[in-house]
């Protein structure tokens, strides 16, 4: 069995690390490059960069500020937000990101993922997926309409759960959050990035039906996120569903937990860790 992975994350907001709950209400959380270095002494299994405005403000990642994280780590960094091209990934390959992370690009454009994971290799290629419970489904036209969202692919029926959500969590889509996963599994996803806009920021624990319902459906590595507030969660979303690694943001962040702690808890209750 593969260890279990502790993954913090920079959401980036105009250069500055920043956290808020159900990706509302952002405050700040200090230096993109000191954190980084941060949990690069820590310990960190790997470290997210999401630049969460740059794809609804439709301008690219802030690659220079990638560049310079890249300079003081050296476990495995993803970078995610802006990116709507091949050459924009590759601009990030070349600043220094082991693997980039899809959202609002793969849902408009699907074939971004299977053209792509052939060039770079699926390993690079991580879809990220936001999602919420579903409510007033079919109520979404005019947003997706907006949004370029092609009509084939955006239906919820009556009996799905929760609905894919892009531009930083702003636009529904209409996309079941189970289907798109499998989706974009078939299409050459090396692992999925799933965030429960439910859970985000409030401490109550990760979202386990959703977090359980999306990694029983795939094959491929499942990043858990959003929620997590003590120790005791991050046992209970791998006791209890497939995910391979688990995420977190303020409480690496405020020093609430330090990610050693997290590592000997779980390693004390059975579950195998990265040292």
């Amino acid at each position: 069995m593969l260890a279990k992975r502790i993954i913090p994350c920079l959401d980036i907001n105009k250069g500055r690390v920043v956290k808020g709950v159900n990706f509302l209400n952002l405050r700040d959380a200090g230096d993109a490059i000191a954190n980084a270095q941060f949990y690069e002494k820590e310990g960190a299994d790997e470290l997210i960069f999401l630049d969460i405005t740059a794809s609804y403000e439709q301008r690219s990642t802030i690659v220079d500020l990638v560049g310079k994280v890249a300079q003081v780590v050296f476990m495995p960094f993803t970078v995610g937000g802006g990116i709507r091209s091949a050459e924009d990934i590759r601009e990030i390959l070349l600043a220094g990101a082991d693997k980039v992370s899809l959202n609002t690009a793969a849902v408009k454009n699907p074939e971004i993922i299977k053209k792509t994971s052939r060039i770079y290799g699926s390993q690079c290629i991580v879809v990220a997926i936001d999602a919420k419970k579903a409510e007033n489904r079919g109520q979404k036209t005019e947003n997706r309409k907006k949004d370029n969202l092609s009509s084939d692919i955006c239906h919820l029926t009556s009996g799905k759960k929760w609905e894919v959500y892009i531009n930083g969590g702003r636009t529904p889509t209409g996309l079941d959050a189970v289907e798109w996963a499998k989706k974009v599994e078939r299409l050459g996803a090396g692992e999925i990035l799933l965030t429960s806009m439910d859970y985000d920021g409030t401490k109550n624990g990760f979202d386990i039906e959703l977090t359980k319902a999306i990694s029983s459906a795939v094959k491929i590595p499942v990043i858990a996120s959003g929620g997590a507030g003590k120790l005791e969660h991050f046992n209970e979303v791998f006791k209890k569903t497939e995910a391979t690694a688990a995420l977190a943001a303020s409480i690496f962040h405020y020093r609430e937990y330090r990610l050693k702690e997290v590592k000997e808890y779980l390693a004390k209750r059975g579950i195998e860790v990265r040292a």
